[in-house]
């Protein structure tokens, strides 16, 4: 909120804080950014020490990251999230090529479920407060 001139003003105290925000969206589009980081960092790896081609290590190891970084900004839509596993199953499947992907893609799977799980639940419990809030609100003095 702000005036003519520009300068915000305060929010009033009875009014509930912006339920646009979603925690979720929020957790799980950090851990696909973290997530993008670390499969990007896999294309050197996939080529001097799994001995993958160069093409085939830029479009394994580039191709999750960017997936991941735009998948992140997509999670508006709910199809995203289950989107979202599958990039899970192909970090782990990474493990295959570079072992060590096979405990970073599960620790990232784990992030992600447990990013998911709370944010719907805090989604859950902001929204019976929000209830709450307004029936208190409707309720005559």
């Amino acid at each position: 909120m702000s005036d003519a001139a520009g300068a915000p003003q305060p929010v009033p105290a009875d009014v509930p804080a912006n339920t646009e925000r979603s925690p979720r969206r929020g957790m799980c589009a950090a851990v696909l950014c973290l997530e993008g980081i670390t499969l990007g960092l896999t294309t050197p790896v996939l080529i001097t020490i799994a001995d993958v081609s160069v093409t085939n290590a830029l479009l394994i190891g580039l191709g999750l990251a960017v997936v991941c970084l735009l998948l992140a900004g997509m999670l508006r839509a709910p199809w995203a999230y289950a989107l979202g596993w599958v990039v899970q199953l192909g970090a782990v499947a990474l493990g295959f090529a570079v072992p060590l992907m096979f405990f970073l893609g599960a620790l990232f799977a784990l992030l992600w479920g447990t990013a998911d799980l709370l944010g719907r639940k805090i989604e859950r419990e902001r929204a019976a407060a929000y209830a709450a809030f307004a029936a208190s609100r409707d309720e005559p003095r």
